[in-house]
């Protein structure tokens, strides 16, 4: 459970109580879970393949603020997966696209913008305050950056990546199980422009805002000290335990 949201006295309106009737009748959300899920702020890095259907999901269940954080502009070369973007955005800001269709979904949910590319001097103050952050990108090396940041500030991480038709997700809660820089301590070979299926990253995104809402409402087990592979040829998953590292530049002894 996130132990950073703030404003639990916000009460839910007639409207949001029949908006969200089927969740408030899951074992253990009710109203003090949907009243969690409305005080949070969670951060999206990356409104492509993997943050628009983690943004959707997370906007259509009742989160109260959105961060979007993206530098790019939808390409048409994006459209094959990036659900939230469509053929009248090409060459609008990915952030500004995407917030015109979260708020049409959902107009009780607050949306943030920022257009920048994060870096070690700007990420601290991107996502300070946030409950929950996704890691939506498609690089290691701003994801080991993100990693930090929340390792620093103490906010938990969900990190996911895809490629062709295959995925990988794991929840990263600081102090409590391995960093990124844990599971991944050299980064993998990156792909400049890499195969990928629409629906993969439709599926662990999906996954991605489900771990966020998990985390928020207290509801199950996060995959903490564990990371979720996936195979969509062949229709599999595989859980793999991974462990701190004591000796971690990022996380270890902390």
């Amino acid at each position: 459970m996130s132990g950073n949201i703030k404003n639990l006295k916000l009460e839910l309106v007639k409207e949001e109580i029949e908006r969200y009737d089927r969740q408030l009748i899951i074992k253990g959300w009710g109203v003090e879970g949907q009243k969690r899920l409305k005080a949070s702020r969670v951060a999206v890095v990356g409104v492509g393949g993997l943050g628009s259907p983690a943004a959707i999901y997370l906007a259509v269940a009742g989160v109260g603020e959105l961060v979007l954080i993206d530098k790019d502009v939808v390409e048409l070369s994006n459209l094959n997966r990036q659900i939230l973007h469509w053929d009248q955005d090409i060459g609008l800001l990915k952030v500004e696209s995407a917030k015109k269709k979260i708020q049409k979904l959902n107009k009780n949910v607050k949306v943030e913008t920022i257009k920048e590319e994060i870096n070690r001097n700007n990420i601290i103050e991107f996502i300070r305050g946030t409950d929950v952050v996704i890691d939506a990108l498609d690089n290691f090396r701003t994801r080991y950056i993100l990693n930090e940041a929340c390792v620093k500030l103490n906010i938990p991480l969900v990190h996911a990546g895809v490629y062709s038709f295959t995925g990988q997700l794991t929840t990263i809660l600081p102090k409590r199980g391995p960093c990124l820089q844990c599971i991944f301590p050299r980064p993998p070979r990156e792909i400049e422009k890499f195969p990928i299926v629409g629906v993969t990253p439709g599926i662990i995104g999906a996954m991605e805002a489900l771990e966020a809402i998990k985390i928020i409402t207290g509801i199950g087990t996060p995959l903490v000290g564990r990371l979720l592979i996936f195979d969509g040829e062949d229709f599999t998953i595989e859980i793999v335990n991974v462990q701190r590292n004591g000796k971690c530049p990022v996380c270890g002894g902390k």
